[in-house]
């Protein structure tokens, strides 16, 4: 694989956060993040950083975002 469509993770910020889902009762969600993902710079795919796997449920990426200050 060529260094222009892999990033290392250890070089900058992930680009998406990996959550573990698992439906509860009713409407809600149980939401444990798992680890991070950073795009491949020709935006084609990810490499994925797990620190868990779940065995049930679902994994989500989501976009990272800075956290809301007050």
């Amino acid at each position: 694989m060529s260094s222009d469509t892999n990033t290392s993770p250890s070089n900058r910020k992930p680009t998406h956060v990996a959550y573990h889902v698992r439906d509860g009762k009713s409407d809600s969600s149980f939401w444990t993040r798992i680890g991070a993902a950073w795009q491949h710079q020709d935006g084609k795919g990810f490499n994925v950083q797990l620190e868990s796997v779940p065995l049930d449920g679902r994994v989500t990426l989501r976009v990272a975002s800075e956290p809301k200050t007050s």
